[in-house]
């Protein structure tokens, strides 16, 4: 196995980020929660701590002495381009306890997402202040990376400066999938409390997840091409530089061919990321959205009523032929936030209907959140027919001018289907409802609950006009289909 312990160095800019929508610590462990004690900066959807070096290195010796279970790994802006296009790296990352920010990459980002700005607790700067603490508390190291030599230079140098039996071990990081097991039998006999695995990203966090459970060392670090500073083999930047937050523009100058895709292409992504990541923040995505939606809605509903008066008069017509009741229905249905409203509809049943429903709940052909039957008695013969095309949906549109709907959204439900709704389908209240849906162009009445359910939340997570018009499309086939339309 070659592991490039160049590819991930914690300059300045060499943040990583994790992309909207990625959590940590799915899963936190009593060594997260005295990690976070002081607090946390949300970004990127990701917890990272808040602290100085000195206390993040003070913490981290404290967990590891303490026997806490640990998996500790860094966040630059690197991290947030490769974790957009790599499953098993995000996969890795939510398994971590304690997310280190890295960089001024990630303080430029919360600056644009008007988020508190995260501390820059870089590995280079990091790793002496935890060299000092485990000397002074008597816990060891374990140096796992780099080209042959370089750990052991780097154990060399640190020891010459905090003392002899600081580390437990080195290995190089040039091994085979063959020699995994010696390698990891060596690391666990050594006896470390700290672990610390330089491959670089994104190979040295699905490393350790991959590994996690057969390595006994309490805390385990991914950390890059650490081991080639303190090696020698790499020069830091002027402290100047670094203060200015622009050693990556000192690293570009050493490897201009090497490092101009990451640090000239990658910074670029970068900022691109955090500038869709701030417009989310801060609501402005969500505003545009909201308003384009609306246009959108009034547009067609304006339009449409105009284009099929006639055809509504006609149906009016049809419906008082039939029983002499009123052509219209209206109904209160519940909307965005859980807030009631009138809805109106076609009426497609006998005027005795709502009269007769109780007498016919115990024949449901849904479950027993949704009262649907295929053949209700209560349904008349041009009720049958409208219902069939969803013609009897028509006047929903006047719901939409008034703003109570939107031409896609999930279906306004009753109050007492509401009140019976379990926890997780209450996420479909979040946004206005609509006459046409996911699961009303994918089978309408024959999708089970749970599945609208998820369809709903899905449509709530993803909409956009684009979105909307997809679907809206997608409605006419379904309606000439008549499928699951009782």
């Amino acid at each position: 196995m070659f592991h490039d312990s160049n590819a991930l160095h914690f300059d300045a800019f060499a943040p990583v980020a994790l992309p909207v929508g990625i959590t940590g610590n799915n899963a936190p462990s009593d060594a997260t929660v005295r990690f976070y004690a002081n607090g946390s900066d949300r970004l990127f959807g990701l917890d990272l701590v808040r602290d100085t070096l000195k206390d993040a290195a003070r913490k981290i010796v404290d967990l590891s002495a303490r026997a806490r279970r640990t998996t500790i790994f860094f966040i630059n802006a690197h991290c947030v381009n490769t974790v957009i296009r790599d499953q098993q790296y995000q996969q890795a990352l939510q398994s971590a306890d304690m997310l280190l920010p890295d960089g001024s990459g990630l303080r430029l980002a919360a600056k644009m997402a008007k988020r508190s700005t995260p501390s820059n607790l870089n590995g280079t700067d990091l790793f002496p202040e935890i060299c000092a603490e485990a000397a002074k508390n008597g816990q060891t190291i374990y140096l796992l990376g780099g080209k042959p030599g370089v750990a052991a230079k780097a154990v060399e140098h640190m020891e010459a400066q905090y003392g002899e039996g600081l580390f437990a071990g080195e290995q190089h990081g040039y091994f085979d999938d063959s020699e995994t097991d010696n390698v990891i039998n060596a690391i666990n006999a050594s006896g470390a409390s700290i672990l610390m695995v330089g491959f670089g990203v994104p190979l040295q966090e699905k490393w350790v997840n991959a590994q996690r459970d057969r390595i006994t060392t309490s805390t385990v670090m991914a950390v890059g091409g650490l081991f080639d500073y303190y090696s020698g083999n790499i020069p830091r930047a002027p402290l100047f530089v670094r203060k200015a937050g622009c050693e990556w523009i000192w690293r570009l100058a050493q490897e201009p061919r090497r490092l101009a895709g990451r640090y000239i292409a990658g910074n670029a992504k970068f900022i691109m990321t955090a500038i869709a990541y701030a417009l989310t923040a801060r609501g402005i995505r969500q505003r545009y959205i909201d308003a384009s939606k609306r246009s959108l809605d009034l547009s067609i509903a304006l339009l449409v009523l105009l284009l099929l008066g006639p055809l509504v008069a006609a149906i009016c017509l049809l419906i008082t032929a039939e029983d002499r009741g009123s052509p219209f229905f209206m109904q209160t249905r519940i909307g965005e936030d859980g807030k009631p409203f009138r809805m109106w509809k076609f009426r497609s049943m006998f005027k005795d209907a709502e009269a007769r429903r109780a007498e016919l709940l115990d024949q449901s052909e849904r479950d027993a959140t949704c009262f649907k039957m295929k053949k209700d008695p209560r349904v008349t013969r041009v009720g049958s027919w409208i219902r069939r095309l969803s013609i009897d949906e028509l006047p929903q549109l006047w719901n939409v001018v008034k703003g109570d709907m939107s031409i896609v959204g999930p279906r306004p439900a009753l109050p007492s289907e509401v009140a019976a709704y379990p926890e997780e389908a209450r996420g479909r209240l979040a946004g206005k409802p609509g006459l046409t849906c996911i699961w009303q162009v994918s089978g309408r009445a024959d999708i089970p609950f749970d599945q609208q359910v998820a369809m709903d939340i899905d449509y709530l997570n993803r909409r956009s006009p684009l979105f909307d018009l997809s679907l809206m499309v997608k409605t006419v086939p379904a309606v000439i289909s008549g499928r699951g339309a009782y």
